[in-house]
């Protein structure tokens, strides 16, 4: 069959799919797996230092916790290469089905298991296993999302489109935030002088994980009634699948892949610089340069966060809409340039003298804002790299090699950052990270009007 015999519109590939049907099975699954990785990010830094590792020094407790927490990005590369397979070889429909599979039954898994005083060592070993198990399934979820989403969108309007699966962080991060804030003040739990009996200890943190087991089944339902993408289909009807995606897409697209990770890098050091980390520093976990602390109440300060996060998911759409109308290549740099700008301001917003809680709330409201500004076109930048036949492999790889780099760490440094040095070189690397992103953008070519049929 020749080309000319096949649709080039990937529209007229297939029959026409409800457009509220794409967008919900899009935002949901990401809701849902960002819900199961968010209570695990508020856990790492509230529950496990204490459940399930040996008591002792606070901070050592701590960066041991952030260290399980990390062990998720290093197996989001895998899940990539893994569902980036399935994906590119059998489509996306069946293989986003097993993502959120893989990472709710791991989810659900994390709210069964021992303390450290029940099981002892096995208890840390058996988290990071179900904690690289989430990995491995977030792996390859986003990447199916991004591609449902912008292989049925309209002729420009790919990066609206687009923000939909990006939305499922900011709604699955205040589900998960919200349901902890809900515990820990029915429960009446005071991190600083609970015991480790309290019923939020025991029995409370674990209600979250098991929750997990409920949405899932309602994610499942909803992707089990979509159709494959339109063009998906017309690759296969052009015979243009590949036998081995990952071979080829390294063979073919290598400088692809290395740009798609550079440009990821400050949109993962900024989300968990102003998610995770700064949770235990905002709380008092851990001081400024072995000085002072911020000793605002966990609960005063997930209330912070909870409305920080609202400014993240609503910029979201205004990012997708500026993507498509300036190019993704210039809004992604100026925001770039905005987020270098603000890491150079930590020391004003928070440096503990001067750091109240309006003042914290001001920065969280910025950084969570710059994030929804830098998150939203990528689920449009990252597939519009990759030839389709590749395209949930090479984006998969690029997005979650990013997380590495930029996610996986960013907790650990930016604590010992902020114990060693002060929570200004917080922000020096958090700059740093951005400069390579920016480097990143200006060698890329612009790909608003890059059609994903060719």
């Amino acid at each position: 069959m020749t080309t000319s015999a096949v649709p080039s519109d990937a529209t007229a590939a297939a029959p026409e799919v409800p457009r509220s049907r794409i967008v919900v099975a899009s935002m949901v699954g990401t809701s849902i797996e960002f819900f199961d990785f968010y209570i695990y990010a508020t856990a790492a830094v509230l529950v496990f230092p204490k459940l399930f590792f040996p008591a002792g020094n606070e901070t050592t407790a701590l960066l041991a916790s952030f260290a399980t927490f990390g062990l998720a990005f290093v197996a989001r590369p895998i899940g990539s290469v893994l569902f980036g397979h399935f994906g590119d070889r059998i489509g996306r429909k069946a293989t986003l089905v097993g993502s959120l599979l893989t990472m709710g039954a791991a989810t659900f898994a994390i709210g069964l298991l021992p303390t450290y005083a029940a099981a002892g060592l096995w208890a840390p070993a058996l988290l990071a296993i179900m904690r690289f198990t989430q990995g491995v399934g977030l792996g390859g979820e986003w990447s199916g999302a991004a591609l449902l989403a912008t292989e049925t969108a309209k002729p420009g309007k790919r990066a609206w489109a687009a923000m939909y699966p990006q939305l499922g962080a900011p709604i699955g991060f205040f589900f998960a935030n919200g349901i902890f804030l809900l515990l820990v003040v029915t429960t009446g739990y005071d991190s600083a002088n609970s015991a480790t009996d309290h019923a939020f200890l025991t029995w409370g943190w674990r209600v979250p994980f098991l929750l997990s087991a409920v949405i899932v089944i309602i994610g499942l339902y909803v992707r089990l009634k979509l159709e494959e993408t339109p063009v998906f289909k017309l690759a296969v009807a052009r015979g243009q699948k590949v036998k081995t995606p990952l071979a080829q897409v390294f063979r073919t697209s290598w400088r692809q892949l290395i740009l798609g990770t550079f440009i990821m890098l400050a949109t993962y050091t900024l989300f968990y610089i102003m998610t995770t980390w700064v949770v235990s520093y905002g709380t008092g976990k851990v001081s400024d340069a072995g000085g002072p602390k911020i000793t605002i109440a966990y609960t005063d300060f997930l209330e912070l966060q909870l409305i920080a996060v609202l400014f993240f998911a609503a910029l979201i759409p205004v990012a997708g809409l500026l993507a498509d109308k300036y190019g993704r290549r210039p809004t992604l740099i100026i925001v770039t340039i905005a987020i270098i700008a603000f890491g150079l301001s930590f020391h004003w917003f928070a440096a503990p003298e001067s750091a109240t809680a309006g003042r914290m709330l001001v920065f969280m409201c910025i950084g969570l804002g710059l994030m929804g500004l830098t998150f939203g076109p990528m689920s449009a930048v990252l597939p519009e790299l990759f030839p389709t036949n590749v395209r949930y492999t090479g984006s998969g790889i690029s997005y979650n090699t990013a997380s590495i780099l930029g996610a996986a760490v960013a907790p650990f440094i930016a604590t010992w950052l902020v114990s060693s040095y002060g929570v200004g070189w917080v922000g020096v690397y958090l700059a740093v990270a951005a400069v390579l992103t920016l480097i990143a953008l200006i060698l890329m070519k612009e790909t608003r009007d890059q059609s994903l049929t060719d």
